[in-house]
């Protein structure tokens, strides 16, 4: 890893506790770290598989051009068309310069070789690993994030955007919010005279009609807050091929991502019980005309950085996080149609006061052939489980048989140590 630098804020931030915390490399996680009753997690899912190496550019690396010909972000010459130098290794794309001054803050990190261990390229079965926390077990129905709001009191979880993620699902009670403008929409229930002979209806004490009331007076609530928050001005538009739909797997467009964290954050400030949120977009399987500093794959990557800076005004507490991921990243070198088939290992995003952020934490070897997983994709350096294992111990106080109540059989990731902050 290269030098970095961070602001003098941070840096003593960095350096209390230092002595204690750190003073020496765990070979596993410890049982000590205190619960922190007001961390917030988000998860941000980019459906689709997005390129990370679009992203987050290793403009440094002597392959990454060659391997691009058509698609490769220039290295930086100071103009908003070329990389945004982050050290001599990597930079941004010039559409997610605004998240710049996040990063020179050092609330922003990135892990560029992250991913599923296991090596499928179905959409369907690496969504699946993410969302269950089983790589390599395509079976199952129980979310990670909806068990993780049953290992902790008082702590509910919402996602916006998709109808029935499946991160979510689980036995525990889970606030669901639709997309877009759709959010302030009452339904049926806003019709006064259906809505008393649907309350008449169910408006016994049986488990049934009080579970159905709940739902209604949260979905007419939910509206009602949305309706009256000021930014909710922005539309999501339509999808692309029926391939790239099957893909999105129910996720919206990242064109509507930055309504549906607006939505998240005010929803999220009404209620604090409310401590897990779930984002998605879909739109990220760029197999055809990609594009590079503009194009396809440039508009949503704005969209995302501008969803990134919205939920950083949102969540900027001392134990927020802000985790964004995808299910696999995308082939190293382009394709013949100017695009990227389905590869290994990613980019994932981290963001918030806790992450040691102004440097990338994991490992990177490079985009050598002999690096590369069949010498095409990045390999997976760094296991998702271990990334969220991080957060979820240091931040959220989980214990060793939480975190395998999550993920089953995951190995602690040491090469992480010092990804976050300790309080």
């Amino acid at each position: 890893m290269t030098p970095f630098k961070i602001s003098r804020r941070r840096a003593v931030q960095t350096l209390v506790g230092c002595s204690t915390a750190w003073a020496a490399p765990l070979l596993w996680a410890q049982d000590s770290v205190a619960v922190n009753k007001d961390a917030r997690l988000i998860v941000v899912f980019l459906r689709g598989a997005y390129d990370g190496l679009s992203a987050f550019v290793p403009y440094g690396d002597p392959h990454y051009a060659s391997m691009r010909p058509s698609i490769a972000i220039a290295p930086p010459d100071g103009t908003t068309q070329t990389t945004v130098a982050l050290d001599t290794t990597f930079g941004l794309h010039p559409a997610m310069a605004n998240l710049l001054p996040l990063w020179k803050d050092g609330v922003l990190s990135v892990i560029p070789c992250a991913g599923n261990p296991d090596a499928t390229r179905s959409h369907f079965d690496a969504q699946h690993h993410w969302e269950t926390g089983t790589p390599g077990k395509s079976s199952g129905s129980v979310g990670w994030m909806n068990t993780l709001t049953g290992l902790r009191k008082d702590t509910k979880a919402i996602g916006v955007g998709e109808a029935n993620p499946l991160i979510l699902a689980g036995a525990n009670p889970i606030q669901l919010v639709p997309k877009g403008n759709a959010a302030t929409q009452q339904g049926a229930l806003g019709n006064e005279r259906t809505r008393d002979a649907v309350l008449k209806l169910y408006g016994g004490q049986d488990t049934l009609s009080q579970t159905f009331r709940a739902g209604a007076d949260s979905r007419m609530q939910t509206a009602q807050t949305l309706t009256n928050d000021t930014n909710t001005t922005m539309g999501a538009p339509g999808m692309d091929s029926k391939e790239m739909v099957a893909a999105n797997n129910g996720a919206g467009p990242a064109k509507g991502l930055l309504l549906d964290a607006q939505h998240l954050g005010t929803l999220m400030r009404r209620e604090r019980n409310l401590r897990l949120g779930f984002l998605s977009a879909g739109g990220w399987d760029t197999h055809a005309n990609q594009g590079n500093v503009t194009g396809t794959l440039a508009n949503n990557l704005g969209d995302l950085a501008r969803t990134l800076v919205q939920l950083r005004k949102d969540f900027a507490q001392p134990n927020d996080v802000v985790m964004v991921c995808s299910e696999f990243g995308r082939t190293s070198a382009e394709n013949g149609t100017r695009g990227t088939d389905h590869g290994h290992g990613n980019a994932m995003w981290l963001m918030g006061n806790r992450v040691q952020g102004g440097r990338w934490h994991g490992a990177w070897q490079g985009l050598a052939a002999e690096q590369l997983h069949d010498k095409r994709d990045l390999p997976v350096l760094n296991d998702f489980r271990g990334v969220f294992a991080q957060v979820l111990r240091h931040v959220h106080g989980l214990t060793d048989a939480e975190l395998n109540t999550l993920f089953p059989g995951y190995a602690w990731d040491n090469s992480l140590q010092g990804l976050i902050r300790p309080s």
